[in-house]
């Protein structure tokens, strides 16, 4: 009476498909968002235009003094 018999899976194998089953949707995820960060614009008049001309910016110096 005291041996039980399990018809099925055991513990640890649902277990090991839960967390399986998590890594790959955290995988889904992983990929949707790549996808969405590496798309390429679908018009790309839109892009805005870098020009070759710099920006002028004003210098400003600061003295460093030892306190």
């Amino acid at each position: 009476m005291g041996k039980v018999r399990m018809m099925g899976l055991s513990v640890w194998s649902i277990v090991a498909i839960v967390c399986n089953s998590v890594v790959g949707v955290l995988i889904l995820i992983l990929f949707v968002i790549l996808y969405k960060a590496c798309k390429v614009p679908s018009h790309p008049e839109k892009v805005p235009v870098f020009t070759a001309k710099p920006q002028q910016r004003k210098e400003q110096k600061y003295l460093l003094t030892a306190a």
